[in-house]
């Protein structure tokens, strides 16, 4: 495994993400946990028919800033290069303001497997820790269940839910040293430590990069083993 995995730009960071890959993207706090810029150098790299996992499909404004526009996963839905998504939260919260993927799905250009949020984050921790499937209690007798196995335990009804893994997984922290030890801040830390673990490839979009050595080892939440890229913002 390479000491320093350090890439010079984020165009070279994606530049062999084929057509038809599965990704992982946060997508939860806002700026603070979305890779922007990955999710910009991808959208120049054209590569289509994708699978987004995240916990929404990019919703309006979200990611936001006062000094930078909305960057999401959003904006690989309206440049036609996602085929389905996989998420918690694909719509937006107002009517009047539909998301590209909501637009999309209506007109049949894109899927949807809508995943309850707890369950969406055990799929992906599944996925990292070798674990193909599990029985979960949420979504028993909804739509959610719907061509699943459902099993009975001590009286109470189970829906096996299957581990999900992707081909890549984009992440944002706030550190990561040459070897890839990641640290995040804030809303950053909650889905992208469980997706650098279930992914092939993981890379990680960065505020700043020093040594190996230099961050304190009790504030590391991914470990370097699990990343294989990291580029500076």
């Amino acid at each position: 495994m390479p000491l320093n995995k350090v890439v010079s730009s984020f165009a070279e960071a994606v530049a062999d993400v084929p057509d038809g890959a599965v990704i992982m993207m946060d997508g939860f706090g806002g700026p603070g946990g979305m890779p922007q810029q990955l999710i910009l150098a991808l959208r120049t790299q054209g590569a289509k028919n994708l699978t987004i996992i995240s916990n929404t499909a990019g919703l309006p404004g979200f990611g936001a800033t006062g000094k930078e526009p909305a960057i999401n996963h959003g904006i690989l839905v309206e440049s036609g290069q996602v085929r389905k998504v996989i998420a918690s939260f694909p719509v937006s919260p107002s009517p009047s303001r539909p998301t590209a993927f909501e637009l999309a799905y209506r007109e049949g250009r894109a899927e949807l497997e809508l995943v309850p949020q707890g369950t969406l984050a055990e799929r992906i921790r599944a996925g990292g820790a070798g674990i193909p499937a599990f029985y979960t209690p949420t979504g028993v007798g909804t739509s959610v269940a719907r061509g699943k196995e459902t099993r009975v335990f001590d009286g109470r009804g189970y829906v096996l839910e299957h581990a999900l893994k992707a081909d890549y997984a984009f992440l944002r922290a706030l550190k990561a040293d040459r070897l890839g030890n990641l640290v995040y801040r804030g809303t950053s830390r909650n889905f992208n430590a469980v997706m650098a673990t279930a992914a092939r490839i993981t890379i990680a979009e960065v505020d700043e990069i020093v040594e190996p050595g230099e961050l304190d080892p009790e504030a590391i939440v991914t470990p370097g083993i699990y990343v294989k890229r990291i580029v500076k913002r």
